[in-house]
């Protein structure tokens, strides 16, 4: 997983009213637990919207006041109406402690199934797993190479070592299904023959 840096700064007061402030000024109230003790702390929403609207996943490096600590994201509170985010909640990253994260699909190869008009479906687009940090990639990765109209690739399908997948094995993550121009094909064959 990549690396980002996140400089805050404790919170002195912890509450509505303080939270509210925060906001105001332009920063956002977050706080961390998961190791000894939890810490509140606030950091610039400018330097947090670039890690939380963006489809990749982090491992942080947070800087509080000059005390450092690996974290990811748990939790995250928006705005009712604006695009922002009200509220974080980081857990504490700690050797040997597996760490549950979710990551995006990432799809590749062809299908024969499309290229004889299917259409594609992705149903998940990212899937819960659970393991130690150093063994969690950016992304997973599926290969819809030997799919072909009607078949599909289940969360049970796929194998990634070393972490334990935590979605429903029998969800379908993406599959081919029959589209309107692909029965017509197949009924020409059909006649033809």
């Amino acid at each position: 997983m990549k690396t980002v840096l996140l400089s805050g700064s404790p919170r002195e007061n912890v509450g509505k009213k303080d939270a509210k402030n925060l906001r105001k000024e332009g920063l956002v109230p977050c706080v961390i637990y998961g190791g000894k003790d939890q810490q509140f702390f606030f950091v610039k929403e400018k330097d947090l919207t670039k890690i939380i609207h963006s489809p990749e996943v982090y491992v942080i490096e947070l800087d509080i006041a000059g005390v450092k600590k690996t974290a990811t994201i748990k939790e995250m509170q928006f705005h009712p109406i604006k695009d922002v985010a009200i509220h974080v909640d980081f857990l504490e990253v700690i050797d040997g402690k597996p760490v549950v994260v979710s990551l995006p699909v990432s799809i590749i190869g062809t299908s024969p199934g499309v290229l004889r008009g299917g259409k594609l479906h992705k149903k998940l687009r990212r899937l819960t797993v659970k393991g130690l940090i150093n063994n969690i990639p950016d992304k997973i990765t599926v290969d819809i190479s030997p799919l072909d109209i009607g078949n599909s690739i289940r969360v049970k399908d796929i194998k990634i070592e070393n972490l334990t997948l935590l979605d429903k094995e029998t969800s379908i993550v993406v599959g081919v299904q029959t589209a309107r121009g692909a029965v017509a094909a197949a009924a020409a064959e059909e006649e033809e023959e």
